[in-house]
């Protein structure tokens, strides 16, 4: 003669904290604590990577309008600084330098046909 699994055992084992409960009902959680901590579990969005400033990217200061190059905060002013754009130091004085700053220099001006 088989016993029914319903009569099984007295107590159940939490799947959350692993403490044991007197059975009540489907109940399959010790606590309310515990159930929510399961639905967290089961719907937890995947961690995204921390985003950093690009190395290669030129950004200016709104306050002091210093440039930098790979920085997102300007240390002097404290404030976030704003994106000009991939660059490089300059190969004569060292500073940061846009690459839209070279190439707008140079950009031939727009001509439009006669119809």
């Amino acid at each position: 003669m088989s016993t029914s699994l319903r009569y099984d055992t007295v107590t159940m084992i939490c799947p959350v904290c692993d403490s044991d409960f007197p059975t009540s009902g489907r109940r399959r959680y010790c606590s309310v604590a515990c159930k929510q901590q399961a639905w967290r579990d089961r719907h937890a969005l995947p961690s995204l990577p921390a985003r950093t400033a690009r190395a290669d990217t030129v950004y200016i200061c709104p306050e002091c309008e210093t440039r930098y190059l790979g920085e997102r905060r300007c240390p002097d002013c404290n404030l976030f600084t704003r994106s000009l754009g991939p660059g490089a130091p300059c190969p004569h004085c060292d500073d940061p330098i846009a690459i839209s700053d070279i190439v707008a220099d140079y950009q031939p001006p727009n001509h439009k046909r006669a119809r």
